[in-house]
């Protein structure tokens, strides 16, 4: 069973923390990092796969970033930003002594493993990027913009799960009505009798300044950080976000990288079919001997 933990931040926020596996394990820890939105909802099939796996069983531990899931709320959205996020990360992996460890970041979450190897570069045993890269195509930038903080509020979760369908259907085109409805019960959650989004809507703050008719900043200087630790680039077939010509030219400049792609699943892959686990757990297995 996990095991959840708060862990203080700046200005006294409470992280939430999800812990699989047992604490003294000697294998590699696994730290997981969500999307922009997102909770530690969403390795619920993922983290206690590798925390379980027979031939090397770890401690797994999934952060929700402040005002998302169960962390707390910052009272200045100005706070929902990248460096802000990175101290808090910082802070959990210092509490909890969880490095060095393999970082699984999706999305947002990747882009924070990137600023990581930046400024603690020792705590990178290995990292999978899940559907993000240091180039964010402006057609999945402007989609994600679109919604966040926007969702409207749902009567019913049947209601919940139809709008999150019709919202990502086209970049999953595969899923069914089970899964729809549990993709929005990773999204909402109940609150007062209403059926709210799982995180402070305040968040959009972080993409309104974002000139979308102006080239998009990239991170290579942060992947190249990277550059002394094995990366897994997992990509959606339908992601709007990450495109092959990145990732080609991640595989370019990066000598131990391995790149796979998930059919039928955009932005961002959910990391629960079990080729794609296993996949993941071989990785992180293999970051053992770099270690």
């Amino acid at each position: 069973m996990p095991i959840d933990t708060y862990v203080t931040a700046q200005a006294g926020l409470k992280l939430h923390v999800r812990q699989w596996g047992p604490r003294t394990a000697p294998a590699l820890p696994v730290v997981c990092l969500p999307g922009l939105t997102r909770s530690v909802a969403d390795f619920e099939v993922l983290a206690p796969a590798l925390a379980a796996d027979a031939g090397m069983p770890r401690r797994v531990l999934a952060l929700s970033s402040r005002g998302r899931g169960r962390s707390q709320y910052d009272p200045n959205p100005e706070n929902y930003s990248l460096q802000v996020e990175l101290a808090d990360l910082l802070s959990v992996l210092t509490a909890l002594e969880a490095a060095p460890a393999v970082f699984v970041g999706t999305s947002r979450g990747g882009l924070l493993s990137m600023l990581l190897a930046v400024a603690r570069p020792t705590a990178i045993a290995g990292c999978v990027l899940n559907d993000i890269g240091p180039v964010l195509e402006p057609q999945g930038l402007a989609r994600i913009k679109s919604y966040v903080g926007k969702l409207p509020l749902p009567a019913s979760w049947q209601q919940a799960a139809d709008g999150i369908r019709n919202l990502f259907g086209a970049q999953f085109p595969r899923l069914s009505a089970d899964e729809w409805l549990a993709f929005a019960q990773r999204t909402f959650k109940e609150d007062s009798g209403r059926i709210v989004p799982d995180y402070d809507i305040r968040i959009a703050t972080a993409l309104a300044d974002m000139d979308l008719e102006k080239p998009v900043p990239t991170m290579w200087k942060e992947f190249d950080a990277l550059a002394c630790v094995p990366i897994l680039v997992v990509r959606g077939a339908n992601s709007d976000l990450l495109s092959l010509a990145t990732v080609a030219e991640m595989q370019r400049r990066h000598p131990r990288i391995k790149a796979i792609e998930v059919p039928d699943q955009g932005h961002a892959p959910l990391l629960s079919e079990p080729p794609v686990i296993e996949q993941i757990a071989a990785f992180v297995r293999s970051c053992e001997c770099t270690t």
